[in-house]
């Protein structure tokens, strides 16, 4: 089968062993898979020196084969993959065991995948193969960091920076269904409309002075994920006792900031990634009830793969990016 890799340090496209479904597993044939900003970061982890890795976190497809004493899913069933795999039960942090999918085991950036079928859901009928196929990753790490760290409430103000990320995008539309204003944030002015269309209530420049910008506004929840950049700007905007949740980093990774400042604020700080499969079911069910979708910016062919590594880093892009399986 055709899959996407890191083979001795070099991405590639390339014939893979067709996956088999041992006992617990199912084999997944996939028809989209979705990338994210942890693929971009993947060959710097994983090093020049070892085989064929196929990427790829998140994906959807239909059951083509099923092991011994599976009976969850059959053969036939169009399934979403949960990406964060052996973390069942909502806890405050991963248990032991946890990893993404995409490294180590092999990812969703082929045309099957074989996964314990404890990692899979069904479709939500109103979604579209590209919508479903890159929802996983971004869609649950947006809920744990908003409804289960952040505590999001009727009546809260939610302030997100950075609107164009995959996360953003489900933080928006979950913050709205719960009954939050919702305030973005983007240098581009076409990101900042996309963000208005989904639901937010403001969208502000980046680049502007937040503190002049909403001081009107009583900030109770900063979801970041941007890191050195805008984390002290954030904490400046959140009112006193609000929370901070941090789900990533894509600017630097530490950070310094007023300790005193910070005690006699009495804020609160909250770190969050990814989630459990409780919360990965709960969070398709708010998709499915009210039949929200994923924001896809754009698709390519799996052959079109350093092209779309290329546009991901850019970061031009507003939701997500799609492979066509």
């Amino acid at each position: 089968m055709k899959a996407a890799v890191l083979e001795y340090g070099k991405l590639k496209v390339k014939d893979m062993p067709e996956p088999e479904a041992r006992a617990g597993e199912a084999v997944v044939e996939l028809r989209t898979a979705g990338l994210n900003h942890r693929d971009l970061n993947i060959p710097n982890r994983w090093g020049n020196d070892k085989e064929a890795l196929i990427l790829g976190s998140d994906g959807a497809g239909v059951v083509t084969a099923v092991g011994e004493g599976v009976t969850n899913v059959a053969v036939g069933d169009e399934v979403i993959i949960n990406p964060a795999l052996r973390w069942f039960d909502n806890s405050p942090a991963p248990p032991q065991g946890f990893d993404i999918l995409g490294m180590p085991d092999h990812g969703t950036f082929a045309e099957k995948i074989a996964i314990s079928a404890e990692q899979l859901e069904k479709k939500p009928a109103h979604l579209s193969w590209d919508e479903a196929g890159v929802m996983g990753l971004a869609m649950l790490t947006g809920y744990r960091a908003l409804i289960t760290k952040g505590e999001v409430k009727e009546g809260d103000t939610v302030f997100i920076p950075g609107a164009g990320s995959g996360v953003a995008t489900y933080l928006i539309q979950f913050a709205k269904q719960a009954g939050a204003r919702v305030i973005v944030t983007s240098r581009s002015e076409e990101k900042q409309k996309h963000a208005l269309e989904l639901g937010a209530d403001r969208a502000i420049d980046t680049n502007s002075d937040w503190q002049q910008e909403l001081a009107g506004e009583t900030v109770d929840l900063v979801i970041e994920s941007i890191g050195r950049a805008t984390f002290n700007r954030s904490l400046d905007v959140l009112k006193k006792g609000g929370r901070i949740v941090v789900f990533g980093a894509t600017t630097e990774d530490t950070v310094d900031f007023d300790l005193r400042k910070f005690f006699y604020g009495q804020y609160q700080l909250f770190g969050s990634t990814m989630g459990s499969r409780d919360e990965f079911r709960a969070a398709l069910k708010l998709i499915a009830d009210h039949e929200l979708h994923s924001a896809v910016d754009r698709t390519f062919a799996l052959d079109e793969l350093e092209e779309a590594f290329a546009y991901l880093k850019e970061g031009k892009q507003f939701g997500k990016l799609a492979f066509k399986l």
